[in-house]
Formats: C-alpha cells, structure tokens, sequence
C-alpha cells in the first residue's frame, strides 16, 4: 500500500468511525447512563468486533455474499430488527440512578457480536476491502487495512461515549434523561432509513 492511498484510507476509516450511526448512538447513550469505566467493554467489543469483520471480509467472506446474497439479505433484516429491539431497550432505560440497579451496559460479547448484524458496519468493511486494498500483496495489505481502521476507530467510538459522559453532568434530571434516551432510540431507528429506501428500489 503506497503512503497517498494509506493516508486516502485513513481518511475513509476517520470519516466512517467518527459520524453517527448504531455503535455510536448506542456508545453515547451508553455514557450517558453508565459512565466511561463501565462503558469499556462495549468499546472493546465494538473495535476488535469490527476489526474481525474487516479481516473476515477480505479473506473472502464478501466472495460468500456475492455467491449467495440472500445471506447479506437475511442478516441486514436481522441486524434491522436487532436495532429495533435496541432502540426499544435504551427508549426504556430508566434515570442514571434507577438506572443502575437494573440495567447494565452490553457486554464485550454482545457488542463484538452485534458488528455482524450491524448494516452500517458491513458497508464500511466491504467498502475498506474493495476500494482500499491493492491486490498485490493482497494479506499484508489486508492486515494493514485492518490494523489502521482499529487504531482509528477505537478514539473516534471513545469520543463519543466521553461526550455521553459530558452530557452525564448536564443531565441530572429524570426527565431530562429519558428525553435524551428517546431521541438515542430514535436516531438507531432512523439510521435504518437507508436500508428501508435500498429495499424499496
């Protein structure tokens, strides 16, 4: 991989991690209503759960959804109805001290796991693979493809759960709470619009 088209993807895995979409919304509300400390493991499985995909895709899972697409339908549906069900989840979360009690951040597991349902995450990775990575020395490329986009995704989710965070300080209050985990729920369901328009054409 020469240093212009390294620094090009760079920029594509910046731009990709950095703007809203489910891990972000989820790692924002997430926050918000656990702290930082106890947000880390979501972090973790966002990050390495990704970077497995990425791997994954180039060492010829996109060659399988090519040959049987009905698989890439099944899981962008699945992943659809896992957000709804996510969406519901953080909607109904309580104040940050009821909260606590009963509800608890996801897991390391559940965090890597939802990567693969995760619509937005399949197109970065697919996107990483076919534009990004040369075909000359096509595994150390691979490798370095997934190396980068780990190192770049993994401050740009932190940010958003440090702005949760932020937020924790301003929002004390039990209302002001549960608006701002409804418009999070909100935004993870809006985030299915793509998919919604792809499946009307």
């Amino acid at each position: 991989m020469t240093p212009s088209l390294l620094l090009t993807f760079a920029t594509y895995a910046f731009v990709t991690s950095i703007t809203p979409g489910p891990n972000n919304a989820m790692v924002l509300a997430s926050g918000l209503n656990f702290g930082f400390r106890r947000t880390i493991p979501h972090l973790l499985g966002i990050n390495l759960g990704f970077s497995a995909m990425v791997l994954a895709v180039g060492l010829g899972l996109g060659g399988v959804f090519s040959a049987l697409p009905v698989l890439h339908d099944v899981l962008r549906y699945v992943g659809a109805l896992y957000l709804v069900y996510l969406a519901w989840k953080i909607a109904g979360s309580g104040t940050m001290s009821d909260g606590a009690a009963s509800a608890r951040p996801m897991s390391f597991m559940q965090a890597a796991a939802f990567q693969w349902v995760n619509p937005k995450a399949w197109i970065m990775a697919i996107g990483a693979v076919a534009t990004y990575t040369p075909q000359n020395g096509f595994f150390l490329n691979i490798a370095i493809v997934t190396a980068v986009f780990a190192i770049i995704n993994a401050p740009c989710i932190a940010a958003w759960a440090g702005f949760g965070v932020m937020l924790r300080r301003l929002l004390t209050g039990p209302r002001s709470v549960r608006i701002f985990n409804v418009a999070m729920a909100a935004l993870l369901v809006l985030s299915l619009y793509p998919l919604v328009l792809d499946s009307l054409k």
